[in-house]
């Protein structure tokens, strides 16, 4: 029987079954558990457990369907953040579930901009790995990114600047060829701006249409940086933060 803290029993259970939505665990179309099999599972009411289920239906992880009872429907809804990312690939070792992959569209050294070189602690304009990829699940694209890291990189982790992808992600590339493991991820969010041509190819919508911007770094032991990213998602994604 999984543990209780002093969280409320419903919010541990939203908490560990949003982890195995995230995680991949329960794919797009599996019946999530029925109100008893949670209530027996955790020794909770079934009141209790109703609760947990309304909860993730209202964040637009699942739904109630007539006859078979309540699904998991997060794959028009759901946008992984670089830390549920890192987080998987630390403890499965892959860093995309198994109903998304990214399509690689560039590995090149390009001019860093300012933000970047700030962070990675080189001149603005000097030559840094740039990797840009698209992620898509069955229905198309779910989110684009572009992930930087520094130049010293280049000969210890090659496959940083080749366009293909990398099963386990670039934190796994970085450890095999330099030993230093991402721990930790900070992320920040702004505003919702307008996708521009790229954005509205990359994400297959319209120019002008809203899009979900976010800002991310990657960081060692250390706390040396070894990578930073910004990423976009469509309108109608919701990115799920979870306490531990």
């Amino acid at each position: 029987m999984p543990e209780l803290d002093r969280t409320p029993p419903y919010l541990q259970v939203v908490q560990e079954l949003r982890r195995r939505i995230v995680d991949g665990e329960l794919a797009d179309g599996d019946r999530l558990p029925s109100v008893r099999q949670i209530a027996e599972e955790w020794q909770i009411a079934q009141a209790t457990a109703m609760k947990a289920l309304a909860a993730l239906r209202a964040d637009g992880l699942a739904e109630s369907v007539v006859g078979v009872g309540t699904v998991v429907r997060s794959q028009r809804t759901l946008h992984r953040s670089a830390a549920d990312r890192l987080d998987r690939a630390l403890r499965t070792g892959k860093i995309y579930p198994e109903d998304e992959y990214a399509v690689i569209k560039a590995a090149e050294l390009a001019p860093a901009p300012a933000w970047v070189a700030d962070l990675l602690g080189i001149e603005e304009g000097a030559q840094a790995i740039r990797r840009h990829r698209v992620t898509h699940n069955a229905n198309g694209p779910v989110s684009a990114s572009v992930s930087w890291f520094s130049p010293d990189l280049v000969e210890s982790v090659p496959s940083l600047l080749m366009a293909d992808r990398i099963p386990g992600g670039t934190p796994s590339a970085i450890e095999a060829g330099t030993g230093r493991r991402a721990v930790n991820a900070v992320e920040e969010a702004s505003a919702v701006f307008r996708a521009n041509s790229a954005q509205a190819e990359d994400l297959g919508i319209s120019v002008g249409d809203p899009v979900y911007v976010g800002r991310n770094v990657y960081s060692d032991t250390n706390g040396e940086i070894l990578e930073v990213g910004e990423s976009i998602a469509p309108e109608g994604r919701w990115k799920i933060h979870r306490t531990a």
